[in-house]
């Protein structure tokens, strides 16, 4: 099997806990018109970072390791299980509903990593049929926070 690259979903909760607190500042700046001050660029600065930086998170299957781009590799052989999280911390992951992948203790400094793919039921399949090994534990359910497919 080739490479097969998942991108991460995106939540419109977490854009919006982490730009507005930063969109704030910028209303009166506007309002006054003082769009030439050095802090206003700053703050659209943050803003495209972050955006960019939730557009870039990748997850990479190949035949032998898992990837995250940006994070490091896991051979597919020291994955144990794959479960569903609503875990806060923080991850490459740029929505809530998350993905727990464990690994076999003592592999390196970390037990878990938090993911979250867009397209989850491809990314479950693909992994089964690499690493049969793996525990999956994910309940394919909608519930009260999925507003038009988007998880809240």
């Amino acid at each position: 099997m080739e490479r097969k690259v998942f991108r991460s979903r995106i939540s419109v909760a977490i854009v919006i806990i982490i730009t507005v607190p930063i969109l704030i500042p910028l209303i009166p700046m506007i309002r006054e018109g003082n769009i030439f001050n050095p802090a206003f660029y700053t703050m659209i600065g943050v803003i495209a970072f972050v955006v960019l930086l939730f557009c870039g998170i990748r997850y990479e299957l190949t035949d032998s390791h898992f990837k995250v781009k940006m994070w490091g590799e896991v051979p597919l052989s020291e994955i144990v299980s794959v479960e569903r999280s609503y875990n806060i911390l923080s991850s490459p992951a740029a929505s809530l509903k998350r993905l727990k992948i464990r690994f076999q203790k003592g592999y390196k400094f970390f037990s878990f990593i938090l993911i979250s793919p867009v397209c989850e039921q491809e990314f479950l399949e693909t992994l089964k049929k690499l690493n049969p090994d793996i525990y999956i534990r994910v309940p394919d359910k909608k519930g009260w926070w999925r507003i038009w497919d988007w998880d809240i």
